[in-house]
């Protein structure tokens, strides 16, 4: 009788420490379901390894993101708009050499720096952009001037200078895009492009091998954020692709390629191999997922990178919906990436 009472007593024990750990269990996964985002940046992505970065250059890294995430949720914080918030985390960016945007921006082959960047509104689905500018320190704030105070969604080259001077943007001499790091990367890119060979499949053409475009087209900066009254905006900046020739723009100045938001879905901005970019309109498309099929912003991120994927791009995205949910999806070895909750909550990541 006492051993079956003892057995009895021991199937009851481990009964309610079952329990216990279930109801724990779910806790935990309700508590991460409940977590809710503010702000979501990227840095760029690409062959990003720990093996090849140096303790001192992953720090440099983790702080530059970190400022910068800091930065946004400060304006968030204030309640200023997510516009706000979007343009000032990436003015920190763009103004630190370590990516390639602004200050870091990479060289064409004529030895220039020719930035792109692109700000929009998921409020109303207004949007500006910049291309091919050359002497504007902070192209994102140009981008945002077109946005709101031009009739155009998009400007290039000189007149968007000539418009950016006029709107007041700060100017520089295109000296102060120099970084030495960057003209080693484009000497190193001429000397591989002086090798390159054409091949020809049927019709199928490639001018450059996948390996001499590794991470000749990535840094590229990028910020979604969703501010106290519930708006969204996304804002993408870049240098573009190192050894780039005849005017070359990638995706993202180009709404619904490589930027697009709505409040209706989802803030996104876009880094990588931007002629994909635009071929899949990646942006637009993780949209239109959420919003015909109903879709969650991490399925329909995935989803859109994938269809990327499979013409030959690769690269990542930072996605943030409505209701704070994110996604960071990206098929490199690595991209530069941080998140920021509601609380102030900070994670930085690196590598996959």
């Amino acid at each position: 009788m006492l051993k079956t009472i003892q057995i009895f007593a021991l199937i009851l024990t481990a009964a309610i420490i079952s329990a216990c750990s279930q109801t724990q269990s779910s806790t935990t996964s309700s508590n991460e379901s409940e977590t809710k985002y503010v702000m979501v940046i990227h840095g760029g992505a690409g062959t990003i390894l720990k093996s090849t970065m140096t303790p001192e250059k992953e720090a440099a890294y983790t702080a530059a993101l970190t400022k910068a995430l800091e930065t946004g949720y400060a304006a968030i914080k204030e309640g200023k708009s997510s516009l706000d918030a979007v343009e000032a985390t990436i003015h920190i960016l763009e103004d630190s050499p370590l990516f390639n945007a602004g200050k870091g921006a990479v060289f064409t082959n004529e030895g220039k720096n020719e930035m792109d960047a692109a700000i929009m509104d998921g409020s109303n689905l207004k949007a500006g952009s910049v291309a091919g500018v050359t002497i504007i320190r902070n192209p994102i704030s140009a981008a945002r001037a077109v946005m709101e105070k031009s009739e155009h969604v998009m400007m290039a080259g000189a007149g968007a200078e000539k418009f950016a001077k006029q709107a007041g943007l700060t100017i520089v001499d295109p000296a102060y895009f120099f970084t030495q790091d960057r003209w080693d990367g484009l000497q190193r890119a001429i000397k591989d492009d002086s090798t390159k060979s054409v091949l020809d499949h049927g019709n199928k053409k490639s001018y450059k091998s996948e390996s001499q475009n590794v991470d000749n087209k990535f840094g590229t900066v990028g910020c979604v954020a969703l501010d106290s009254k519930g708006n969204l905006a996304a804002g993408t900046s870049t240098g573009g692709m190192t050894n780039k020739k005849f005017g070359r723009i990638g995706d993202a100045p180009i709404i619904g390629s490589g930027t697009y938001a709505n409040n209706a879905t989802a803030a996104i901005s876009c880094t990588g191999w931007g002629e994909f970019y635009i071929r899949s309109v990646v942006a637009h498309d993780i949209s239109a997922l959420m919003e015909y099929k109903g879709l969650s912003v991490a399925e329909a991120s995935q989803i859109a990178l994938d269809k990327m994927a499979k013409l030959g791009g690769n690269g990542g995205l930072i996605a943030l919906d409505k209701n704070g949910k994110m996604a960071m999806p990206f098929n490199t070895a690595g991209m530069y990436r941080g998140t920021i909750t509601a609380d102030g909550k900070i994670e930085v990541l690196i590598y996959k």
